[in-house]
């Protein structure tokens, strides 16, 4: 989560992203009976534009038959204060998830100042102690910013320390932007996403989830993304996992395919 300055903060919170005016404390069930459960924690980037719903229609295409919850953690904020917020710790602990993507790491817009990544570490902690997968969700650049690669190393950093996979969805957009500059990601604000923004992200998320290719995910009609665009962005999210894998920090993928046995001695 972009910070510029920590005394715009409260400014921030409130007045762009809403947060004041999300529900914090509401209860949320956990999917108890699906084959595959997610849990989303973070702020606005990855709550808006149906992007929870467009992961859950993709990893669903990519494994057909199985029932497929994605859960989106009460409240916007970021992660140093969800590791505090007992509505969240709760709905963490209710059930083993398969996965917990984690989004809203603050950071400096500037790069001047430094912010706790021990928050981030602890819920990683946390998330594998239900057996879950951690997913680390860097954000997107802001439009017109040079900043994906600082942001992406800031999450590589904390999953040197706690192992999670790592989603490269700031360079998925940096690729979009360079090969395809007439489609727009950005929302008018330049900093969060429109729908086609989200989808990218989102594909980027299917494959770090899923290991499989976002070239086999199907069109979805549901989304206000047209078909050309989907298919453009397809191969964007595809380019992006090959060159940076989602996987690489990451051990213990329960989706792994398991190690070619030893040949005869």
């Amino acid at each position: 989560m972009r910070v510029p300055t920590p005394s715009l903060l409260p400014l921030l919170l409130c007045a762009v992203l809403a947060a004041c005016d999300h529900e914090q404390d509401a209860e949320v069930s956990a999917p108890k009976d699906a084959d595959i459960s997610i849990l989303s924690m973070g702020n606005s980037h990855q709550s808006v534009n149906d992007i929870q719903a467009m992961i859950a229609d993709m990893v669903r295409s990519e494994r057909d038959g199985e029932l497929v919850a994605i859960v989106e953690a009460p409240g916007w904020m970021f992660l140093e204060d969800r590791l505090y917020h007992e509505p969240s710790l709760r709905l963490l602990r209710e059930i083993d998830w398969s996965y917990v993507i984690l989004q809203a790491q603050k950071y400096s817009t500037s790069g001047q100042y430094s912010y706790s990544t021990a928050e981030a570490k602890e819920l990683i902690r946390l998330a594998r102690v239900q057996h879950a997968v951690p997913i680390l969700f860097p954000e997107w650049p802001r439009l017109g910013v040079d900043e994906t690669q600082r942001i992406y190393d800031l999450h590589v950093s904390i999953a040197q320390a706690e192992p999670a996979c790592v989603a490269p969805i700031g360079q998925a957009w940096d690729l979009s932007l360079a090969r395809h500059p007439d489609l727009r990601l950005h929302a008018p604000d330049g900093n969060h996403s429109n729908h086609a923004g989200a989808f990218l992200a989102a594909l980027v998320l299917h494959a770090t989830i899923t290991g499989g290719s976002p070239l086999d995910v199907p069109h979805l009609a549901a989304y206000p993304v047209e078909t050309e665009d989907q298919a453009r962005l397809r191969q964007v999210a595809a380019d992006t996992v090959a060159d940076w894998p989602p996987r690489a920090w990451c051990p213990d993928d329960p989706y792994a395919p398991p190690a070619e046995p030893a040949p005869p001695t």
